[in-house]
């Protein structure tokens, strides 16, 4: 597997990324200016849309305001963990702890 950074220049890493508005969703274990950028999990039957991931350690669910893809590096604030975006068995993207 390649690193994206390497791959010097294929369709993926030139496509554009969707772009989303984030609305506040009162997620209150941050402070006011980054509630938007996290949510509660709800379970096994909640659906990720293609701007989040969860993360394995706190079980919150990550948002951007791009779309994720792998190998992106993202931050959890409720835990202070740093993740990895990576794509996991069912083709969902899934966060691996970096440190």
């Amino acid at each position: 597997m390649t690193e994206p950074l390497e791959d010097g220049g294929s369709s993926q890493a030139t496509a554009a990324r969707q772009r989303f508005v984030l609305d506040d969703t009162g997620f209150d274990e941050v402070p006011k200016k980054y509630r938007r950028f996290y949510r509660i999990w709800n379970g096994a039957s909640d659906e990720l849309a293609p701007n989040e991931v969860l993360c394995p350690v706190c079980k919150v669910v990550i948002r951007s305001t791009r779309e994720l893809r792998p190998g992106d590096r993202v931050y959890c604030m409720p835990c202070m963990s740093r993740l990895v975006v990576s794509v996991g068995e069912g083709g969902r993207l899934e966060a691996v702890v970096s440190y």
